[in-house]
């Protein structure tokens, strides 16, 4: 038996993945992660067998003789995995939500988990440039986007909007600031940043040409490096993200996972799982109505034979 047969098949997957491109940065992109996630992944399966994988502090990445008999390992036991068939759409209730680079989407993950524990939510990293593929050919049933997108047919929640920052060198003379504008970078060697979905390599540029390169604060803190800084820029437009789907496939799982984001309560009227006579949240019944009292002796028997107006002797 392999000692890789009792760990996770993803783990390997990943693994396999990263001694195959012999980059970090590239194989999280192949495989549509994070590369601190895929890093950690790494380092626990390292902790796990007992080996380095890799040669540490290797430039570029290097297999360790354990790395590279362990590849072999994890393809053999890849080669005898047997991919299950996806599952029947009637076979249980699930949403699948996508995000793009950046969005982080853990708070609503556990909220929906506390809330609704026998409904499976899917997170699914998706490209940037994919976001409105995804959501139209049905890939994803909601989608977090970086706004703008072409709206015709579709619901969209604008959330929040992130501040664009400039990345640089950490000892760039703009690191000294707290925030710059863009004629503080007219003389620097601008990276195109404009695809999101390549920022890892865009701070790789950085960082190997003394550049800068402009992007929204999140996909600079989700590639942070020890080398680089980023600094907020005050005249550029910020960018929205929201939380999208096609209008024509509004279901209740799509209301129930728009109240969760909106922070609407379990039992708020807006979600269909808080409207009187849904299933699992019965309408409240109405109080008895009260009897009508008999005569004014009985009333007066019932509040102890007081008359309003008069008082008793002593």
């Amino acid at each position: 038996m392999s000692r890789l047969e009792s760990i996770d098949v993803t783990r390997l997957r990943w693994f396999v993945a990263v001694a195959e491109e012999l980059h970090f940065a590239r194989a999280a992109r192949g495989l549509g992660i994070a590369r601190q996630r895929l890093s950690a992944a790494v380092i626990e399966l390292e902790q796990e067998l007992g080996t380095k994988l890799f040669v540490p502090g290797a430039q570029p990445t290097q297999l360790s003789a354990d790395g590279q008999a362990v590849l072999d390992e994890a393809r053999a036991v890849l080669a005898t995995v047997v991919e299950q068939p996806a599952p029947s759409p009637d076979a249980a209730e699930r949403l699948r939500v996508g995000f793009v680079p950046g969005v982080t989407v853990t708070k609503w993950e556990r909220i929906w988990a506390e809330r609704y524990p026998d409904i499976a939510l899917a997170l699914i990293p998706v490209p940037m440039k994919e976001q409105e593929t995804a959501l139209r050919t049905g890939a994803v049933d909601m989608c977090f986007v970086r706004l703008p997108i072409d709206t015709d047919g579709m619901s969209a929640i604008p959330l929040y909007r992130e501040l664009p920052v400039v990345v640089v060198p950490k000892d760039h003379p703009i690191a000294v600031f707290e925030q710059v504008a863009t004629k503080d970078l007219v003389d620097e060697r601008m990276q195109d940043a404009a695809d999101l979905d390549e920022a890892a390599m865009t701070m790789e540029l950085v960082a190997a040409v003394s550049g800068a390169a402009i992007v929204p604060h999140s996909i600079a803190r989700l590639h942070h490096r020890k080398d680089l800084v980023y600094r907020t820029v005050t005249d550029v437009p910020e960018t929205e993200v929201a939380l999208a789907w096609p209008a024509d496939r509004t279901t209740e799982l799509v209301e129930e996972f728009v109240g969760v984001v909106r922070g609407r309560s379990q039992r708020s009227s807006r979600s269909p799982s808080g409207r009187p006579g849904k299933q699992g949240q019965p309408a409240k019944k109405k109080p008895p109505a009260k009897k009508p009292v008999a005569n004014k002796a009985a009333a007066k028997s019932r509040q102890g034979g007081k008359q309003p107006g008069k008082r008793r002797g002593r």
